[in-house]
Parts: C-alpha cells; structure tokens; sequence
C-alpha cells in the first residue's frame, strides 16, 4: 500500500506544480505581448499553456488511477479475510462492529481513491509554496504562516466539534441497522400478530436517535467549512493588499507580477486545509472504519495453518467437557462423557434447556471447551481445520438455515456438484419423490433461506445435506421437528442406512419415535449426565416395569388380588 502512495505522492508534487501555469501565463501576457503587441508570443504562450493543462488533467487522472488501484489492491487483500473474521466473529458471539467490518472496508477503499485523501498529499507541497513566497518577502511569508496556522486551528477545532456526535451518530446508524434487520429476519410472526406498528415505532425512534446527532455533526462540519473558505479567500486578497503595500512603500521588488504571485501562492498554501476541513466527515468516517477494522483484526486472529490429517474413522470420545457459549463463563455443560462409535446411533435427550443443542454444537467442535476434550480419532476437533474436516461431518443444526441456490446446490454443500451423490443422499432422506415432483427437480431454486420450501421439505433438504457424501460423523439436532409421520419414517430408515454404512450418528431429540433404532442412550438434565449406556439400560431405568403383584398400569395382579 505504500508505493501506491509514494507514486501518486510523486505525481502529487508535479500536479501542484502545474496549477501556477496560468499564473504565469498571465504574467507573461502582461510583461512580454502587451508591451511588445507580438502575437507570435501570444499563440505560442497560449499552445505552452494548453498544453500544460492537458498534462496536468493526464497527471491529475493517473494519480487517481493510482489511487484507485491502490483501493481495489485494498479490498483484494482484505475482502477475504475481512469474511473469515465475520464468520470466526459470529460464532464467537463478539460484541462490536464485527457485522459491519465489510461496510468498514468499503469506507476505506473509498476514502482512498476520494478528494481528501489528494487534499491530505497536498498538505506538505504547502511548505514548498510558503518557501517562494518568503523568497519573495518575508513579510509575505509570515502573513501566509499565519494564516496557514490559523487554517491548521479551524480544522483542530473542527475535529474536536465534529468528532464526538459523529462517533454517536455511527453507533446509533449500526443500532438502528441491527433492529431493522432482527424485524425483517422475524416478518412472517410480526405480520401475523399485528406489531409492525409498535416495532416500527421502536425503529424510528432509534432512527430518529441517529439523526439527530447526524445533523449535529453536519451543522458543526457545516459551520467550520463556511469559516475556512472566508479565511482562505480572506487571505488571498489580503495577501495582494500587503504586496501592494509593500511595493508602494520601497519594500519588495518585482513591482505587480510579484504581487500576483504571492497572492494567488498564499491561496494555496492553505487550500489543501480547506479541502480537508470540506470533507472531514469523510475523514472521521475512514478513521473510524479503520479503528475498528484494526481491533477486529487483533481481537480474531487468523485461523492457524494446521497439519494435515488423515480422514476420519468416525470414533467420537468426549471426556469430561465443560463449555459454556463463546462469550460468556457460566458453564452449560458440567463434566460430560460419551463415547460415540462407527456404525453406531447415540441418542442424547433430555428436558428443554438442559443444554442438549449447546452438547451438539461442541462435539462438532463450533464450541471450544473449557475443561475436557473432544476428539475425533484421538484428535481435538475443535482444532481440526473444518475446510478439511468438513466433507467428512454431517451436521443438522436446530434451526434449518438453507441458501440462495438451486436444491441440488444446497445438497451438495455449494461444492462440486456429483449429481450420483446428490440422488442418493436425497433417496436416504426420502426427498427424491418430491423432487420429481418439481418442474425443474434439483435445479429447483428455493429462494433465500429456502423460502420456497415447506418447513418439512427444508428439513429434508437439510438432512440430506448432512448425509451427503457419506460422512463419519453425523450430528442431528431435533431432525425431526418438522416432519410429519412420512418424514419420521424416513429419518428412522436414514439412521439405518447411516449405521449401515459406518458412520457414528449422534441424535438430539425430545420424540421417541427414532428411539427404536439407537444403540446407545445419554439422558442430560442442566448440563449434568443422568444416565448413559447402552438403549435398553437406559430405558430400563427411565420406564421401569411394575413388579407381578404391583397396582398400577402394566400390573399383571389381577384386580382385586388375594389377602
């Protein structure tokens, strides 16, 4: 990034260096034509001119080429891990502006290729102006100092007044974005309960919040530019008023032509400051995306290389675990032990709350531990690279999140699509009769979130999804909350063909309708094991039979038993 800069500062020097052309193409028309009345030296001084300000549109249009690139070059190399630290920052629950780090990095790429970033490699050419108006008198040049100096405490004053309700004001604009999103994520519940009216009430009121401290922020930013301009205009004129003085009174050499020129060089020695002042808010808007760009870069680090591995056999041990959501240090799971194994189905169950989707999200290793580990073949699957791990897991998370695509696309995890694998993965979950029945079967688009799917056929979807490709390690959480007595079935016949085919299958439900075909059982309750073991032990002790002889249902006594 900063030869970029260096370059479009390099043609910055030549661009400044220009702007006196028609300066002095008026000086010359003044002490060579009219003196002389040659307009030979008129057409050529006017094609010199023409000429220079040709080059210094072509200079001033590669500088922002320049710049321009430089901001692409910008976005290239953050883009990407701009989205992995989004994606690393939702699941790790990080407050902040982590949500908005793609809008910072848009704010950045361009600030960059903007006016106030030419303004900002303007400032230091000033000196260089003020250098020739001290050559040409002192005077002069500390009138021109001062007013620079009188420049450089309007802009402080204007940081310091812009500053905090701009700050304000980005905060409440990602509060109100937040809101906005959370209502239109939840339409189908609001339109159908009738509270648009209050939530929309709620959101003009933090729209409202924003601004108010936007149009704080604009009339101080306002006001400081309106001041700015009468000082810069102030001390141009002011200038040629002081040259004039000066020649008047014996003072300073070069008579008019030297007047001209200290004056039109006083204006630009404080140009840049103005145009800086113009556009601050743009500047604090870059300054903070990139404040927050960089504590979000430091806060999630980039993901580590790790070894590679060699694919998994499906052997899942968790031993003693302890976790608690990212964020928080509260544990919802307090010492759990399980073992699941390849060719085998564990169903985990337990009351609501007692941390059973917490359980799933850990043993596919989205959670980190606090104490215990998870490993997967005797290796830690938190720290197993998913892009590796991926292919070989299968995950059915309690809320179904499907995406903007085609069915097929969606099965098939947005990868390469293997048509062959796609077929069998929806026949193992009894999708493929209603995909023949759609016009255009697995090229179907469901719309975002799936939207164009029944709550039961995004369920299908989903776990089809998770057993594409023939996974080791499959987790379902509550596969079967959407699914009628056809899709019960069909999860039940795909929990048969998953254990036929070797992988270790981990189920997470309250129904026990896939009971039948589980191996092994873990009863939680408040993140605590009750009970775990094989299926018929475990059932044994949660439904006891009554003892011969017992009241009760089930009792074989018959009624009215003996003495």
């Amino acid at each position: 990034m900063a030869v970029p800069v260096r370059r479009a500062f390099f043609f910055s020097i030549f661009i400044n260096l220009l702007t006196l052309a028609p300066t002095l193409y008026m000086m010359q028309v003044y002490d060579r034509v009219i003196y002389s009345r040659n307009v030979t030296t008129l057409v050529m001084l006017t094609g010199l001119v023409l000429g220079l300000y040709v080059l210094t549109v072509v200079l001033d249009f590669v500088r922002g080429e320049i710049m321009a690139n430089a901001a692409l070059k910008l976005d290239q190399t953050l883009g990407e891990r701009l989205f992995d630290l989004v994606f690393d920052a939702s699941l790790r629950r990080l407050p902040g502006g982590a949500n908005h780090a793609l809008a910072d990095l848009r704010n950045l790429r361009d600030f960059l290729s903007s006016p106030a970033v030419m303004a900002a490699m303007d400032v230091p050419l000033a000196l260089l102006f003020l250098i020739l108006i001290y050559l040409i008198n002192p005077v002069l040049g500390h009138f021109s100092l001062i007013g620079a100096l009188l420049q450089f405490i309007l802009t402080y004053v204007q940081e310091r007044r812009t500053d905090p309700p701009l700050k304000q004001a980005g905060a409440a604009m990602m509060n109100s974005q937040s809101y906005a999103h959370g209502v239109l994520r939840n339409a189908q519940v609001i339109e159908a309960m009738g509270m648009l009216p209050v939530l929309r009430q709620r959101w003009q009121a933090r729209q409202r919040h924003f601004l108010r401290f936007q149009a704080l922020a604009s009339d101080h930013a306002g006001s400081g530019m309106v001041v700015a301009k009468v000082v810069q205009i102030a001390q141009t004129s002011l200038l040629l008023g002081l040259a004039c003085w000066l020649t008047l009174k014996g003072m300073m050499a070069g008579g008019g032509s030297a007047m001209i020129v200290a004056s039109v060089l006083g204006g630009k020695v404080v140009q840049p400051l103005v145009q800086l002042t113009s556009m601050w808010k743009m500047v604090v808007g870059a300054r903070d995306s990139f404040g927050r760009l960089d504590k979000l870069l430091q806060e999630v680090p980039p993901r580590p290389n790790s070894m590679r591995l060699p694919a998994p056999k499906g052997h899942l041990v968790a031993d003693g675990v302890v976790a608690a959501p990212p964020g928080a240090t509260a544990p919802v799971l307090k010492g759990i032990t399980l073992q699941a194994f390849p060719g085998e189905v564990l169903a985990v169950i337990g009351p609501s709350a007692s941390g059973k989707t917490s359980l799933a999200r850990v043993l596919i290793g989205l959670w980190p531990t606090m104490v215990g580990k998870v490993r997967l073949d005797g290796v830690d699957i938190h720290q197993w690279s998913k892009a590796e791990l991926g292919p070989h897991l299968g995950y059915l998370p309690q809320e179904v999140a499907l995406f903007e695509g085609t069915l097929a696309e969606n099965i098939a995890r947005f990868g390469p699509v293997d048509m062959a694998q796609v077929e069998a993965a929806a026949r193992v979950v009894g999708l493929d009769e209603i995909v023949a029945a759609l016009p255009a079967g697995y090229d179907t688009e469901i719309g975002s979130d799936g939207c164009f799917l029944s709550g039961g056929q995004r369920q299908r979807v989903a776990l089809a999804r998770a057993v594409y490709g023939n996974p080791r390690l499959v987790i379902l959480d509550e596969p079967n909350a959407s699914l009628d007595e056809a899709g019960d079935t069909a999860l039940s016949q795909a929990l048969l063909a998953l254990k036929a085919g070797g992988a270790a299958v981990i189920v997470i439900s309250h129904l026990t309708s896939v009971l039948r075909v589980v191996d092994r059982m873990l009863v939680i309750q408040e993140g605590v094991t009750k009970l775990y073991g094989k299926r018929d032990e475990v059932l044994a002790v949660l439904y006891p039979r009554p003892k011969t002889g017992e009241g009760g249902p089930g009792s074989t006594a018959p009624a009215g038993g003996g003495a």
